[in-house]
Formats: C-alpha cells, structure tokens, sequence
C-alpha cells in the first residue's frame, strides 16, 4: 500500500472530527430542525388571534370580532412577538448572509421588518393600514418552509466518526516477553503489536513475525483476502483472518492511512457545503429588484403625491415582493420527491442532490458490493479423473470447517448443487496456506496453488492450464490435493449482480457514459467491464487516486459515483452526485447524496430519472413562486393608478396565497411521475 502524502498533522487519527465547522455564512448556521418546528407551531398559535381580529377576515368571512379591554393592541402585541421571536432565526441569517452574499434569508428578513416597522408606525398614529396579519402568516410559512427543507437533510455528515470507529482503541504491545494492552494513541514508532486472529488492525505497520490472510476490502476494495508474512504492510482497519501476527508500528496518528482517508473526506465536504441551493440565487435577484423598484417607487411618488401616499406604495412593493411560496417551493418538492424515493428504494441524504441530477452525463461505478455481489463464487472446476460432484465433496467437507471467504464460497456451490455433506476428521488449519484433514479415512488438504510448489507434488498439466486460465480472468484460484498429486482446482471470483447488467444497459441507452473505477486487479476488472460491456474501466486505483480520477472525469462532464465502500467516501463527496450501495459501511451511506436501500444498481436509473422530475417541479414551483411579481410589483408601485387601480396589500395578500396554492399542488404532482 503506498503511503499518502500527510505533512501536518494535528489530532489523533481515532479522535471522531466534526465535519462542516466551517458553515459560519451558511444561512442554516447553529440552526436545526427542532428550532424551525419549536418556533412554528408557538407562532402559528400567536397568528391565530391576529387573523380574527383581522379587519379585513371580519369583511371576507363575515363576522364581527368580540371586542374585549385592550383588544386594539393585541394584533400589535402578537406580532411584536412573532418579530423577535419567529423572526429572529431569519434576521440572523440575513446579518451573515450580507457580509457574504444576500440570499432568501435577506429577503424574508427585509420583507418582515418593512412590515413590522410600518406596522408599528400605523399603530402610533402614521395614515396608512398595518400589515399585521401579512406580516404573521409570512414568518409561519417562512419557518414552516425552513423546517421542512432542514428535516429532509437531518443533521452533518457523521461520515468521519464512522471513519473513526472502524480502528480499535486498545493494542496488544509487546515488551520483552510480556503483553500489555495501551491505548492506540501512546503507540509509537517501532514498537511491536500482537494482533490476534479475527481482531482489527490498529495501526499501520509491518508484519515481523507470522503469517495471515487479511481482509482490506473496506480500503482497496480488493475482494480476496490478502496473505500476509514477514515484511509485508498492514493498514489500520484491516481484518486479520486466521493466523497470529507481529507487526511493527510505522505509522502513527494523523501519518495512518485511514487517518489521511479522513482528511480527504473533511475537504470534500467543506467544499461541498459551499453549494448554494437555487432558491437562494432567485432571492438574490429578487430582493435587489425589490429594493430597487420600492426605492424608485417612493422617489417618483414623493413629489407627485404626498409623503404617507408616497411611504405606502414602497412598503406595498417590499412586502409583495417576498412571496410565502417560494419558501415553500423547493421544500414541497423535496419532501415529495423523498417520499417518492422511499418508496422505490432510494434515500436522500441531500437537498441538493435533484438539482445536480439534471446534469448527470456519465456515471462511475465502484466494483466491489456495488456492480459485483461482494462475495465469491465459484466460477469453474477444474478436474481431470473425478466428477465435479466429487471433488466438490471432498472440498466442502474440509471447508466447511474454515472460515475463510474462499472456503465459504465452496460450501455454498456444493449445496446449491446438492452434493451430500461428508464428515471430514484431523482437522488442521494451516496460517496463509490452507486447511488439511481426512475425509472417508483418506487425508487431502485444500488451499492455495503456492502450497503445492512447496508439498512438491504432482500438478496435471490439464489443471495447470486451467489455473493459467483462471489467474488470466482475475479470479483466485484453490486447489484439492491429496498426499501424491492435485486433484481438482477451483477458480472463484466476485458475482456480477443481475440487475448491474440491465442498470448499465438503460444508462447507455439514455446516452450516458459508464465507467468503472476499481481497487482490484486488473484482470479482474476488464473480466467485469467486457461481461458488463462497459465503455472504460481503471483498475487498481488506490482510495486517494479513486477521489482525483472522479475529479478529473468530471472535468469533461458532469458525473455521478456510485460505491459502497470506505475507499468510496472521498469519490462519493468528490462527484456531482454521490450514490451509495445501502449495504455498504457507514461512512459510504453518509458521504453520498443518495443511498440505494435495496442494493440494486437499476435503482441508479430510477434515482437519475426522479431527479431530473424533481428539479423540473423546482424549476416550475420557483416560476409560479416569483412570476406573479411580474404582474404584483408594477401594480403595487402603482404605475396603473392614472386608471383608477391601486394594487393594496390585502390584495397583493391573496396573490401570494394563490401562488402558495399553486406551488403547492404542483409538488404533488410529482406523484404522478412513473419511474424505470
């Protein structure tokens, strides 16, 4: 394994990180789910009275409100208090946004103070009608909005505490002749580690003494154990197979693979919080357009009319110009979208995930757990004197009692195919090598092809083709022997999932490219892409070098990355559109943007198409949100009042209700959507 580069190092690799404390200008900073739902539920309380006492819901609806010592200032009241209270979460974000770039936090926070301020004034004598109830039901819908979009994205990224987790927190040192179990973190350089079958590599090092198989699929996504002796590298992480293992420690802290995986997980998601979500851009516009034609407004007014007529008509024009629904815009859309997502497998980790599906062009796929099962199968048997029903026989007899993956994968193709299970006796383990016993009084072992070279017994040229064959695929191979001669071989490889063949056959028939990009072999990757039919493939990439061939792939289009392994996370967060296997580890599941729950590639098909519905519905909802003001804006500045028309507030009201009616039942539409 090829160590990555990590000059500066600052905390301990197995300390959990917090991702995203940068998000000091986000809009949604020190915010969460529970504060929007808190402050809309106690506003919307508060609104109520204010609606009744409403002059202009007593016309409508017909109804005169009881009058009551003190009545007069209740809505004044209620609303002061919806202001600070429900409002502040919006000022706040505004006061950041406007030392970066003003965004839908500024508008709402410009709307409602010009509201409460005029308001406030008309209650103190100013001529002119309050905006109380506008003012009320515009912070309710804005909060509203906000806890639903922040709830559909619960929470930062725990990617880096799963991360953490993966390694120990205790070793066995070795001292002298006695063991002492410290914490990984007084671990130095040179010092000498026991780490015992089954248990997890701590730390990065070098094997001194003994001899394992050990599995690091969850780092280079190679799907066969890896044999270990003397002089070969252990990564922290790693799980040790069947043999006992000393390993001098070189690398420590922040200098460990795992640890520099980390790093690169932390910087793809700063970056990627830095991504401005749609609606922010049409606020962005619309409050300068709002400010503009209101400041135009009270200048071309003031000397025509006089100062209250003039104040009136710029209040009017800043209060339209924010519009409930385009708070409600892109959350309706994503809570349907989400609810339609669950439905067909697909979770969605981020809000901006649809936007960025429109643009899909190609697609890369992981290899291992992804296009492939993640276990072995037995791919060929090769035999010269017996039947495959008989070798399979013997083997599995001893395999049955290993726990190797190879062994398993053995025991599995003799039961699918019914082969009778016989008793096998001596049973012996032998570390790095194989398993040996007897089976019906006649003794066999069964491992790898490197172990017959050394029992220096016979290898029939038949099965030495067959293990040339097999090796040229990519797939590992293990052999039957008894005392004098090789018996049978074994080539097993990882399964191609069924439905990865149909998911790549629709994605290139929508005219996108799909690539595989793989940590294992290069055998084992052109057998895979030519099966699949795959455009391209890049095999033995490491996970640092996986994470740059995304970026330099999305360079020439926009790409989404499909993986499920921990190799995965940085290429994951580094794509357009990060997709994860559901059955993959943690960190995986919460580096991506969406997560495929049932494990099916042709899930990806679905996961591209509702996307580009869902941005679609965006699109529309911010259409029908913002494209009344078109008509509203001119209307309240009163450029139709030399023919008798004056656009009011409570007027200008109902056409943000209608908007909101309209965004609303668009989003629903989305229901209607059939995917693949």
């Amino acid at each position: 394994m090829k160590q990555l580069d990590r000059p500066h190092a600052h905390h301990q690799h197995h300390a959990p990180a917090t991702s995203r404390e940068h998000q000091g200008h986000d809009k949604h900073a020190g915010h969460s789910p529970e504060i929007f739902q808190r402050r809309f539920f106690i506003c919307l309380l508060l609104t109520f009275p204010i609606l009744y006492l409403e002059p202009h819901f007593q016309e409508w609806f017909r109804y005169q409100a009881i009058a009551f010592p003190g009545s007069t200032w209740a809505s004044p009241i209620l609303s002061t208090i919806i202001y600070f209270y429900g409002g502040w979460v919006f000022l706040k974000g505004a006061w950041y946004e406007v030392r970066s770039r003003i965004g839908m936090m500024t508008l709402i926070a410009l709307a409602i103070t010009v509201a409460f301020a005029y308001s406030l004034a008309v209650t103190f004598g100013f001529p002119g009608m309050p905006f109380y109830w506008e003012l009320a039901t515009l912070i309710d819908v804005m909060l509203l909005g906000h806890w639903i979009e922040m709830a559909s994205v619960q929470g930062a990224s725990r990617a880096l505490e799963h991360l953490a987790q993966l390694v120990p927190s205790v070793a066995h040192r070795l001292v002298g002749d006695r063991l002492e179990d410290v914490s990984v973190s007084e671990l130095q350089a040179g010092e000498i580690i026991l780490i015992r079958p089954g248990e997890q590599v701590p730390i990065d090092g070098l094997v001194v003494e003994g001899a394992s198989s050990v599995n690091e699929a969850f780092l280079t996504g190679e799907s066969r154990p890896v044999t270990k002796q003397a002089g070969d590298e252990v990564v922290a992480g790693a799980v040790n197979a069947e043999g006992a293992l000393q390993v001098e420690v070189t690398r420590t802290g922040e200098q460990t693979t795992i640890s520099q995986i980390m790093r690169l997980v932390q910087e793809a998601q700063n970056s990627r919080s830095r991504y401005q979500v749609l609606a922010d851009r049409v606020a962005y516009w619309l409050t300068l357009i709002a400010i503009g034609v209101g400041t135009l407004t009270f200048i071309v007014w003031l000397p025509l009319q006089n100062f209250t007529f003039a104040i009136n008509r710029a209040v009017t024009v800043l209060a339209i110009a924010c519009p409930h629904a385009l708070g409600l815009a892109i959350p309706l859309v994503i809570v349907n979208a989400t609810a339609i997502s669950a439905r067909n497998g697909i979770l969605v980790r981020n809000r901006e995930a649809f936007e960025r599906a429109k643009d899909i062009k190609a697609i890369a796929f992981d290899k291992t757990g992804t296009l492939t099962e993640g276990k072995f199968g037995v791919q060929a048997i090769y035999t010269e004197d017996a039947s495959e029903q008989e070798v399979l026989a013997i083997a599995s007899a001893l395999e049955v009692l290993s726990e190797h993956p190879l062994a398993q994968a053995v025991v599995e193709e003799a039961e699918s195919q019914g082969v009778q299970q016989l008793p096998a006796t001596n049973f012996q383990a032998i570390a790095g090598k194989g398993v040996e016993g007897s089976v019906e009084g006649k003794f066999y072992r069964v491992g790898r092809p490197e172990w017959i070279e050394e029992l220096e017994i016979e290898f029939p040229t038949a099965l030495q083709t067959g293990l040339q064959e097999s090796e040229a695929k990519g797939e590992s191979a293990i052999a039957l022997m008894d005392e004098s001669k090789v018996i049978a071989l074994f080539a097993l490889a990882d399964r191609v999932r069924t439905s990865a063949r149909e998911a790549v056959r629709q994605l290139q028939d929508r005219g996108m490219q799909v690539v595989m990009i793989t940590g294992d072999a290069e055998a084992v990757a052109q057998t895979v892409a030519a099966e699949l039919q795959l455009d391209r493939y890049y095999a033995r990439v490491l996970p640092q070098d996986k994470a740059e061939r995304v970026r330099s792939l999305k360079a020439q289009a926009p790409k989404a990355f499909v993986g499920d392994g921990i190799n995965d996370a940085p290429a994951l967060l580094a794509a357009d559109l990060g997709i994860a296997i559901g059955a993959g580890t943690n960190v995986a599941i919460e580096s991506a943007d969406l997560v495929l729950i049932e494990d099916d590639p042709l899930d990806v098909v679905r996961a591209i198409q509702l996307g580009k519905a869902a941005y679609s519905k965006t699109i529309q909802n911010l259409f029908w949100a913002t494209g009344y003001n078109v008509l509203a804006i001119p209307l309240a500045a009163g450029v139709a009042y030399s023919l008798g028309f004056l656009l009011s507030p409570a007027v200008g009201a109902l056409f943000m209700s209608l908007s909101t009616v309209i965004v609303s039942v668009n989003a629903m539409t989305l229901r209607r959507v059939r995917l693949a």
